[in-house]
């Protein structure tokens, strides 16, 4: 595929112009670097197909002097929007999709946003798509739910892409960098997709998280399931368990499953997963995990392993030492932050916990980001209620 023209605007990809294999050896390098320290590091695992592969697409709107509807990103460290008509990384429906209702704007006299001026009605367009199920969800980020003939709006657009399966208008009316706001109303269909990752079926919203590469997600969670060594009698926690993925798929092999997340929105969707897959050996609670675990140590109560998929950030100390606190005897670490990684690991070693294997995964061609699953077992019977 040829270098791509957007590359030097937009700043969305690290590594254009370097071959994907290139790419690998520059991630391995950097993770040998970051955790070879605390364990060994397998070999990572590509993509068969770097191209195209993020099923959540994002656009920002805008219009030029002369009146031409422009989608595209923001230039980096900016909101200079870069107009971009096919990325190679994003979902090719997806952007044709995009095209369209860009190309309807005029036609039904649609006024888009400006930043400076705060005028205007349309801001973004987000589009999710369904890897395994082919589903797709248009989200219509406005700043007024007032949306002169929607309907007909619809319509037109289903004509185009009659595999549209729901259509959500989002009103975001604050002037913030956010792009989603916090009400939805659904146009067209349930309001959201579903798709399937590892045996599991899961509802997808607007605001709901699930991975943009779910290919390789897919081989990241199998990864993960082999190293905790579920035996089906194991009590298991999964902290920042978001929409309840990776305990779902966790939960088959447990004789029980704890999903804790700070999100309630995330909460509810987590135990409609578990109703839609028939899975009830599972609970999901609203809360902090770090908070969680000390009150479960506390009452003398055991985890046997403890999932662990925190934001880019890493995790806290005070969320590190509750967990060892609990004591459970693995602690698989899914990462998407190897920075934030290898810290987290030095306070888990210092806790009595040890590093057995980092095996990282590539979910993000072309970028720098790295996934990594680790796997980490108690080495140490010692009390560590001083240090903790």
């Amino acid at each position: 595929m040829k270098p791509c023209p957007y590359a030097k605007k937009c700043g969305g990809c690290d590594y254009q112009g370097i071959p994907y294999e290139k790419q690998l050896e520059l991630k391995q390098a950097e993770m040998n670097r970051l955790l070879g320290v605390f364990c060994p590091v397998h070999e990572i695992t590509g993509m068969d197909n770097p191209y195209h592969y993020r099923n959540k697409v994002h656009a920002v709107l805008s219009r030029t002097k002369d009146g031409k509807i422009l989608s595209g990103m923001y230039e980096e460290d900016s909101h200079k929007v870069v107009p971009v008509s096919d990325c190679q990384i994003e979902n090719e429906k997806a952007g044709e999709i995009i095209r369209s209702i860009c190309g309807l704007i005029p036609s039904f006299k649609l006024t888009v946003y400006n930043e400076i001026s705060g005028f205007g009605l349309l801001r973004h367009v987000l589009v999710r798509v369904g890897e395994k199920t082919g589903e797709i969800l248009v989200v219509l980020v406005v700043t007024d739910p007032v949306f002169p003939s929607k309907n007909n709006f619809v319509k037109a657009l289903r004509k185009k892409h009659p595999e549209i399966t729901s259509v959500v208008l989002n009103i975001n009316s604050r002037r913030t960098s956010m792009v989603l706001g916090t009400r939805d109303i659904v146009l067209y269909g349930p309001g959201f997709i579903e798709d399937e990752i590892c045996g599991m079926r899961f509802r997808i919203s607007a605001q709901s998280f699930y991975q943009v590469n779910p290919v390789q997600a897919e081989k990241l969670y199998e990864k993960a399931m082999e190293l905790a060594h579920l035996t089906g009698k194991e009590r298991v926690i999964d902290a920042y368990c978001g929409t309840g993925t990776i305990g779902l798929i966790a939960s088959g092999s447990a004789s029980e499953l704890i999903g804790v997340e700070l999100n309630d929105e995330a909460v509810k969707d987590a135990v409609k997963n578990a109703r839609k897959n028939h899975v009830e050996n599972v609970r999901f609670i609203t809360g902090d995990a770090g908070e969680f675990m000390r009150a479960m140590a506390k009452d003398k109560e055991h985890a046997d392993v403890l999932f662990m998929d925190p934001p880019r950030s890493g995790a806290s100390e005070e969320f590190l030492r509750s967990a060892a606190l609990l004591s459970p005897s693995r602690i698989i670490y899914i990462s998407c932050g190897p920075e934030s990684l290898a810290r987290d690991l030095a306070v888990l070693q210092k806790l009595g916990y040890r590093a057995k294997g980092a095996w990282p995964y590539d979910l993000f061609g072309f970028t720098k980001h790295v996934e990594c699953c680790v796997l980490l077992e108690r080495v140490s019977n010692r009390n560590f209620l001083s240090v903790l």
